[in-house]
């Protein structure tokens, strides 16, 4: 009885390793169709069959596209090492240590899913829910940024400055247009970037 029992746990947990192994070959699918055709020009069974699996098996296990994207989008942060960067935000009090942070991880994340993160603003222009979801993925970039900066002393952001600009200012130094310009254009290796953001924000935003 105990071996039937104990049989019967690993059947249930072997059937939960091959549904994130399908559910993982599907957005591996979808991804790479996505990118290479574009959003609108891939269907959902073609998706299917670049992953192996039937039509019904992708809608179980992400309901339509959208879905497919909102869980591609979800992989990007933790490919980025988001748990990374909110250890390193509260490890230290130093306004360059949170700036080097925040550069570190939007390298990370250009670096492994800008791929993506175009398509989906690129994808947008056509489809308000992406162009939706797009938006909302930069307001919560940006709500990051305020809270780390509303975190530091009065004084620690160069005179005239304040919080709004200061975002912005990072928005417009750090983003996947100049991380493409300087990796695919002028051949800078991604940790250079990562490193001229770090400088350049700390040379950007902070009182010296």
């Amino acid at each position: 009885m105990e071996k039937r029992t104990g049989q019967r746990s690993y059947d249930s947990l072997r059937r939960r390793a091959q549904a994130h192994q399908t559910r993982a070959a599907i957005a591996d699918a979808a991804r790479r169709l996505f990118v290479a055709r574009g959003w609108a020009a891939t269907t959902v069974r073609e998706v299917a069959r670049e992953a192996g699996v039937s039509v019904p098996t992708v809608y179980a296990a992400y309901r339509n596209k959208k879905g497919l994207i909102q869980a591609l989008a979800d992989a990007a942060d933790l490919s980025a090492d988001l748990p990374r960067m909110l250890d390193e935000l509260e490890d230290s009090a130093e306004p360059e240590r949170h700036l080097a942070a925040m550069a570190a991880y939007d390298r990370r994340l250009f670096e492994r899913s800008g791929d993506l993160i175009a398509l989906i603003r690129e994808a947008g222009r056509g489809e308000p829910d992406l162009a939706a979801f797009y938006r909302s993925g930069r307001r919560e970039a940006d709500r990051t940024r305020v809270q780390v900066f509303s975190s530091w002393p009065p004084g620690t952001l160069r005179d005239g400055l304040d919080v709004p600009t200061a975002v912005d200012v990072y928005a417009a130094l750090c983003n996947i247009d100049v991380y493409t310009t300087l990796t695919l254009e002028r051949d800078w290796p991604p940790q250079r970037v990562e490193h001229w953001w770090s400088e350049a924000l700390a040379r950007e935003l902070l009182n010296r």
